[in-house]
């Protein structure tokens, strides 16, 4: 207990004392005094009972308050926000980025294998440094270098230039009292410019955005589309943003307030009305009467007043919340680049497999086309895009996965359509004498090539068909594997495939006959 509680305590159970001393005395002279009247004498003798009793509760109960609000503050210190929840987002971050780290390492490629490991470190690095990252984004227009300029008080990049100065993002330290973390302040370069340059230096400053834990958003008017897309797109994701309405020294005080109101209308619904401000980063000199040009002062209080606000309550956050959104873009990226890795492992086994069920097929001719009967080699297709994904089937259980979709194939008319479809466009590129013994071979392959993507997305989504069922999955299939540029390439690589090994086949036993004639 404090030492000025425990005064307080001892003196206020001396004065208790004293004052119950004191008014036993008064009350037993009084009572004496009316001896005369028993009645009277119990009523005050039960008084000076109550009155004790009173002063002994009171005492008491301080007490307990006392102890109960001590045991309040030291709870709530224990479990203060601003310390204990970074420290979880913190963990969350290490966490993700250890899985990461095992993602990457399924990636084939070198190169992207390291540029991935080396971003992994970087945000690593950035959770260690644990430093409050400020960027600037908007137009090369804007005035977003002046910006800079007058927040760090000094020059540090050109002002008053065309679009496209600022070729990199520059980097720049930054303290603010009342805050430990140091402060990174960062001007990038500008977007909407035109040529490819243009575009290269936007998608720079958008990864540079991407990556802040407090954006501010530079503009010098009222938003225009162009404008509001990336900043509707970098709030969604999280980024904590401020609209900074610059060059207000170029309006009237009614034309200010007017734009600033549309501002704020404009983005109601993912940035607090509070979180756009009006400031002059780079004022135009004025010329006065007698003709000397006087030069005002960079009006940006409003920005560093929201911005100190915002560090110093949401610094903690805002930096933990971003590291951590930083590792889990990361190992999306890394889901999607191994994704892509495995689709074109699997595409390659879908493409020898249906090359193998069109020659079982084309050896040994069947009165109807079906996938029964290259049921074996869709399953064992099955099995290889099942260890792809990391999934390890065995046979029995890829011939069921086989046969239930080939009986979902047969049963959508799917047959049917390919065989009209090939023959078709097989009519168009070979001569009708062998298209009977071709036709079945090319169409096995194709329906193979159906059921083999389907299985794709059955594994990519973790054996799982989705919503509709492995109808739609199939369904989907057929449409993408039948639009015209597809079809071209099949029956080109088909006829190679299939149709030439059997004209050959077919000529040698022309030949064979002849000779033995």
């Amino acid at each position: 207990m404090p030492l000025s509680r425990l005064v307080t305590l001892i003196v206020g159970l001396i004065l208790i004392l004293g004052l119950s001393l004191w008014l036993v005395d008064s009350l037993s002279r009084l009572y004496w005094q009316l001896s005369y009247s028993p009645l009277l004498g119990n009523l005050l003798l039960f008084l000076l009972i109550v009155l004790i009793a009173g002063l002994i509760a009171a005492f008491v109960y301080y007490v307990l308050e006392l102890r109960a609000g001590e045991k309040r503050s030291h709870r709530s210190r224990k479990l203060r926000p601003q310390i204990k929840v970074p420290e979880v987002k913190s963990e969350a971050a290490s966490s993700t980025l250890q899985a990461v780290r095992q993602q990457v390492s399924q990636i084939q490629d070198e190169v992207t294998r390291q540029a991935l490991l080396s971003k992994s470190r970087e945000i690593e690095a950035n959770l260690a440094r644990g430093e409050i990252q400020v960027v600037v984004f908007g137009t090369g227009s804007a005035g977003k270098t002046s910006l800079v300029n007058a927040v760090m008080g000094r020059m540090v990049g050109k002002v008053s230039a065309p679009m496209g100065t600022t070729m990199v993002g520059e980097t720049y330290c930054l303290r603010l009292k009342g805050l430990e973390r140091k402060i990174l302040i960062t001007d990038t370069p500008g977007i909407l410019e035109a040529g490819v340059a243009g575009t290269q230096r936007e998608e720079l400053a958008r990864e540079l955005a991407t990556a802040a834990d407090l954006l501010l958003f530079v503009v010098d008017n009222d938003l225009r589309r162009s404008e509001y897309e990336p900043l509707q797109a970098l709030a969604g994701i999280g980024k904590r943003s401020v609209v900074v309405l610059n060059k207000t020294d170029l309006y009237t005080d009614e034309d200010k307030e007017a734009i600033l109101a549309r501002l704020r209308q404009r983005v109601r619904g993912f940035i607090s009305t509070n979180d756009v401000v009006a400031i002059a980063a780079n004022p135009q000199p004025v010329e006065l009467e007698d003709g000397e040009i006087f030069q005002p002062e960079a009006d940006i209080l409003p920005l560093m007043r929201r911005m100190a606000a915002i560090l110093r309550a949401e610094g903690e956050d805002l930096v933990a919340d971003n590291i951590l959104l930083q590792s889990m873009r990361l190992g999306e990226e890394a889901r999607k680049l191994i994704d892509v890795q495995r689709r074109r492992q699997a595409d390659k086994i879908v493409d020898r497999f249906q090359w193998i069920g069109a020659g079982v097929v084309s050896v040994t001719p069947l009165p109807v086309v079906d996938l029964l009967a290259t049921a074996a080699v869709n399953a064992q297709m099955v099995v290889e895009i099942g260890r792809v994904y990391g999934c390890e089937l065995n046979m029995e259980r890829g011939r069921e996965l086989a046969l239930s979709l080939a009986k979902t194939i047969a049963s959508l008319g799917i047959v049917k359509g390919a065989l009209q479809l090939l023959s078709t466009a097989l009519q168009l590129n070979v001569g009708t004498f062998i298209i009977g013994r071709a036709i079945q071979g090319v169409t096995a392959a194709y329906l193979t090539r159906i059921a083999g993507k389907s299985f794709i997305e059955y594994f990519r989504h973790d054996q799982d068909w989705g919503d509709g069922g492995m109808t739609e999955v199939v369904q989907r299939q057929f449409q993408l594997n039948r639009r015209d540029e597809f079809i071209k390439a099949f029956i080109q690589e088909a006829i190679a495939r299939v149709v030439k090994p059997l004209t050959d086949k077919s000529e040698m036993e022309k030949k064979e006959i002849q000779e033995s004639e």
